[in-house]
């Protein structure tokens, strides 16, 4: 056992550099572990997702990809038929964006920063998208607040996220796959000792849907939603700007 691990999680600089190093060390495996565990139901909440990101309003617009990783969610907006912007991945694990590398179009402009300070003006983007990124935040109000940032005035948020089942039969389910057989799984495959224990205790902690509306709200979004998916093992976040 490392130190970090020792350690836990936590929020503040401690967790920043340690999500940084769990998602840089599983990148290979990374993919391959998103569709396995999921039963690659994955990519059908990728593709609700886009749905409602609005892009159809403007579809040459430039849209952020926040927390990015190997570019699955961004390559789900840019194989739409009728869209023909582009979409700006950032993520702060260069392993995971160089793992991505060989998927990506030219809609497609990896940029490699830190979700809480990117290097962009204000009012840059026609829409953002996180796709199983916004827990792993160190200051996740700073985050929105970034996204808010950088939203035009009227551009959608979408973050899909994991979340906990409200029915009680299947949160007890969910809970003994996601403690008991998902780190097992994942321990196996990715050959990382504790990555896939971090996976569930984030979500544990992770806010409600209607404490990360609150949330959104103050960050200075002026409309905020939510919608399970898969009986709530997923929730979308739609948030306008």
């Amino acid at each position: 056992m490392n130190d970090l691990e020792e350690q836990g999680i936590y929020d503040g600089p401690s967790k920043e550099v340690q999500i940084q190093k769990i998602f840089s060390e599983i990148a290979p495996r990374y993919d391959l572990l998103n569709h396995l565990l999921s039963a690659n139901i994955d990519k059908v909440w990728r593709k609700k997702a886009i749905g409602h990101l609005g892009w159809e309003v403007c579809r040459s617009g430039c849209y952020l990809d926040s927390c990015a990783g190997t570019f699955d969610l961004g390559l789900e907006l840019v194989k739409e038929d009728d869209f023909s912007g582009a979409v700006v991945a950032g993520d702060f694990a260069l392993p995971m964006l160089k793992r991505g590398l060989p998927k990506i179009t030219s809609q497609i402009l990896p940029v490699c920063g830190d979700a809480l300070r990117m290097p962009f003006p204000n009012e840059i983007f026609d829409g953002a998208m996180v796709g199983f990124g916004i827990r792993n935040l160190s200051d996740l109000d700073t985050g929105f607040a970034e996204l808010a940032r950088l939203l035009r005035p009227g551009a959608k948020l979408v973050i899909l996220e994991f979340s906990v089942p409200p029915n009680w039969i299947l949160r007890k389910l969910y809970h003994f796959y996601f403690h008991n057989i998902l780190p097992v799984i994942g321990r196996m495959l990715s050959g990382h000792t504790w990555a896939y224990t971090y996976l569930p205790e984030s979500v544990k902690d992770f806010p409600e849907p209607q404490e990360l509306s609150e949330s959104l709200l103050q960050a200075g979004f002026q409309e905020v939603d939510w919608k399970y998916l898969t009986g709530g093992v997923v929730t979308i976040h739609i948030a306008v700007r």
